[in-house]
């Protein structure tokens, strides 16, 4: 029997995966842009919470992170 040689064939391209990782990218900055903004005392209320960047841009480039994902994932490698 001869052993064929098989070319390990990647599912996806390799812009795919470069659109891939600057998506994740995007959700980790997002998220680490959502981090903080509490009290170390459990008794007083810290306001920082309500910060316009932890409500509104956070969010957003979550959310242009998991559309990068989508975009990577649907879009034909050649």
């Amino acid at each position: 029997m001869k052993m064929e040689k098989r070319k390990k064939q990647l599912i996806f391209g390799k812009r795919n995966y470069r659109a891939m990782l600057i998506g994740v990218f995007f959700i980790i900055l997002g998220f680490i842009l959502m981090s903080g903004g509490g009290s170390d005392n459990p008794n007083i209320f810290s306001d920082e919470i309500y910060n316009f960047t932890r409500i509104r841009i956070a969010p957003a480039i979550i959310l242009i992170g998991f559309g990068i994902q989508v975009y990577a994932i649907l879009k034909s490698s050649k």
